[in-house]
């Protein structure tokens, strides 16, 4: 897969962001009922901008945070 900015964290507003984690969060409801708020955090970091998904997912499947997966 190629790397598009378009659909980096930097081409799309907060609320676009937000809007995307949302419908994940609808089609996959584990990424909102079962997460933890170290995952809670990076959710934030990912509408604000400061990271990728991919990075988010990077780093979830990084952490040994004991609990449910995202």
């Amino acid at each position: 897969m190629t790397h598009d900015s378009k659909f980096g964290p930097a081409a799309q507003t907060p609320e676009q962001r937000a809007w995307v984690l949302a419908q994940m969060q609808r089609v996959i409801p584990s990424l909102k009922t079962k997460c933890t708020a170290y995952a809670q955090q990076l959710y934030a970091r990912y509408v604000a901008g400061e990271l990728s998904w991919t990075q988010v997912r990077e780093a979830l499947d990084a952490a040994s945070v004991p609990g449910p997966a995202c």
